[in-house]
């Protein structure tokens, strides 16, 4: 059976090395990714986690593939929604292509099911990655995607 997937594609006016600080450095995803940050050593087979503000990890897995400023393959799992967690592994995958003076972003998350993981990447991802270029456009993020919107780390 073949996965469901999410696909995302934005074309950014910045340089991939820029667009790819942005989406690895913490002092960039607290600007638009809801306050939280990734933790990995960032090299394949490398552990990964996406943290909330408070430091609860929402997101675990591993770090797939990496090439920088290229490529970055992450497996995924939601750690803080007993049900999304037991849908399994999921796979993301932000691809950067240089086209001109600006970079095309193409962000893929694969889903073993359709179910709660599918439509919480569906949901969040547009409004995550507008508000990554946004700021990389403008220097300011979209309002409100600065700070957590959950008071306890979760949904």
């Amino acid at each position: 059976m073949e996965p469901e997937q999410f696909v995302y594609v934005s074309y950014i006016r910045t340089t991939p090395e820029k667009l790819w600080n942005a989406l690895l450095k913490p002092e960039f995803t607290r600007q638009y990714w809801f306050g939280s940050w990734q933790a990995s050593a960032w090299e394949r087979g490398s552990p990964w986690r996406l943290i909330a503000p408070g430091g609860r990890t929402t997101d675990a897995g591993e770090v797939l593939e990496i090439d920088p400023p290229r490529r970055l393959v992450l497996a995924w799992r939601n750690e803080f929604n007993e049900a999304a967690r037991a849908e399994g592994m999921t796979h993301a995958t932000f691809e950067l292509e240089q086209d001109g003076d600006i970079v095309k972003l193409t962000v893929t998350h694969a889903t073993p099911v359709r179910g709660l993981m599918l439509e919480g990447v569906s949901k969040g991802w547009p409004h995550i990655l507008s508000s990554l270029k946004t700021l990389l456009e403008t220097g300011h993020a979209l309002p409100g995607t600065d700070r957590w919107p959950w008071s306890d780390g979760g949904e």
